[in-house]
């Protein structure tokens, strides 16, 4: 008989996906099969396994993907099946999330659970948006409430009466359908209608918004906004400590949608760095570098090139791994001087522990054929590089007398998947600015969206001058140019522009 597996109930915590526990993220890591909801951060879904098999039954207000029996089913017939099972829920499982249910069917299944507790909404969503849901001069007690209570039920089991009379703070969750009869009860059992109050949407993630008002007038003023779910609803005095204590919605790229088009392994870099910012992400790897198979003889007279000028980090880190297909290291390098493009390939090169000659002051071809740091006539260069890339660099050592090898090392090929929901998203209006790290960028990007049309008002950004050059020829207008061509220069060139004024 085959042994059951362990079902895992995982708090995915309330948004952002730097919230989650370690234990959480274990849990996801080691899963075999991964049953998630609705607003789980697709961040979180790719640290799973790549076998890993993964189940939606996203749940939203008179819309579940699957009924929460069928999803008990799901569990116990995955655990009974012998696989460890990570059920994914948003905020905490015990707090408004079922997991208490779903724990109680697997015990009458003699099944193993484990509970991984995660950080709930009703206090992640306030603090994101400033406010505390205890202070010592307002508020010393707090209330979890669900907003939508079971349908099965014949009449409301909430204590209307206590809770508008009794905790200082009310957290109100999942209920911005019945926000009119929430208000209502409250002010009829004897909250003051001047009590201050805020609805707070995508708590913790980028999309966050937040409005504010009084117990009397919210109602108004969420219609007015046109929120939707997921919101939550916060009421007490602590309200009022955000005019001071907002932090989130004031980081300098809150609000902005940018779209990353750098190689998927490349962009999780770019990414952070933009969401630290306050930004929402859209990652749309157009490239995709693959490596080229060695040859083999030609690695074996690595040592007699006077120089090695590495124009990317990929050059870097697909010389040395075809150097250990054969056998072979560093050491292969012999003596040779290594120059670097920019920083990015610098760090690259001085992570393996290789010493970095020279490097241009602005980080193109041209500046290394103009700085060269000596006479590179009678010199043998050696360039591992892209198989498709500007013959800028080679051609201008040649005719100052260099013997230069150009060695393809790898290739970038187009990389479509996601392009209809950047089709999606062009023509709804939700992209604010799009980053071309490489004139590949910019052509495989064109390519990916077809006839989908760029508006006008979206920003292009562009790391470098040859890149800016590409996108020009195609039609596009390039609004943010990095002064410094690296991902800081981008990253800093696009929040200068965002915050000029």
């Amino acid at each position: 008989m085959k042994r059951a597996g362990v079902v895992y109930l995982v708090g995915a915590g309330p948004g952002d996906p730097g919230l989650i526990t370690l234990r959480g993220l274990e849990c996801i890591r080691r899963a075999d099969v991964i049953v998630y909801d609705r607003l789980i951060p697709q961040a979180l879904l790719k640290e799973a396994r790549p076998d890993a098999k993964l189940i939606y039954v996203g749940k939203q207000s008179s819309n579940h993907a699957l009924a929460q029996d069928k999803i008990n089913e799901v569990l116990a017939l995955e655990a009974l099946a012998g696989h460890t099972v990570c059920r994914l829920k948003g905020g905490d499982p015990f707090i408004f999330g079922r997991g208490g249910e779903e724990a109680l069917y697997l015990v009458e299944r003699n099944i193993s659970f484990e509970i991984v507790p995660g950080i709930t909404s009703a206090i992640a969503a306030a603090a994101y948006a400033g406010i505390p849901v205890t202070h010592r001069e307002f508020a010393s007690s707090v209330a979890f409430v669900t907003g939508q209570e079971d349908t099965d039920k014949s009449e409301s089991t909430i204590n209307w009466a206590g809770l508008a009379k009794g905790p200082d703070t009310l957290v109100f969750l999942m209920g911005m359908a019945n926000l009119p009869e929430i208000i209502a009860n409250l002010i009829a059992h004897g909250r003051a209608g001047d009590t201050p109050a805020a609805l707070v949407r995508w708590g913790t993630t980028s999309r966050q918004q937040t409005v504010t008002g009084m117990l009397s007038d919210i109602l108004e003023k969420a219609r007015a906004a046109d929120l939707k779910p997921p919101v939550a609803f916060i009421v007490g005095a602590v309200v009022k400590l955000r005019a001071q204590l907002s932090w989130f919605e004031k980081r300098p790229l809150f609000g902005q949608t940018i779209v990353v088009t750098r190689a998927r392994e490349q962009a999780s870099e770019l990414t952070a760095r933009f969401e630290k910012l306050g930004a929402r992400v859209i990652e749309f790897p157009v490239i995709k570098p693959v490596a080229l198979a060695p040859d083999t003889e030609f690695l074996r007279a690595l040592p007699a090139y006077d120089w090695i000028i590495f124009t990317s980090a990929n050059g870097v880190k697909y010389l040395l791994q075809q150097l250990r297909s054969v056998g072979r290291d560093l050491r292969a390098l012999g003596n040779a001087k290594i120059a670097s493009i920019g920083p990015g390939t610098t760090a690259a090169l001085e992570s393996l522990g290789l010493k970095v000659d020279f490097q241009p002051t602005e980080f193109v071809a041209e500046r290394v054929l103009e700085q060269f740091p000596e006479n590179p006539a009678g010199k043998r260069i050696l360039i591992p590089r892209a198989f498709q890339a500007r013959d800028v660099l080679p051609e201008g050592l040649q005719q100052k007398g260099a013997q230069v090898k150009v060695y393809p090392i790898y290739e970038t090929l187009p990389d479509a998947e996601g392009a209809e929901e950047i089709q999606s998203s062009l023509a709804a209006g939700e992209i604010d600015v799009i980053c071309f790290t490489s004139s590949s960028t910019v052509t495989n990007f064109l390519a990916a969206i077809g006839d989908a049309k760029i508006p006008g008002d979206i920003a292009i950004a562009s790391i470098g001058p040859v890149t800016t050059k590409t996108a020009e020829e195609a039609g596009l207008s390039v609004k943010i140019k990095a002064e410094e061509h690296t991902i800081d220069g981008l990253v800093e060139a696009i929040e200068k522009y965002f915050n000029a004024g």
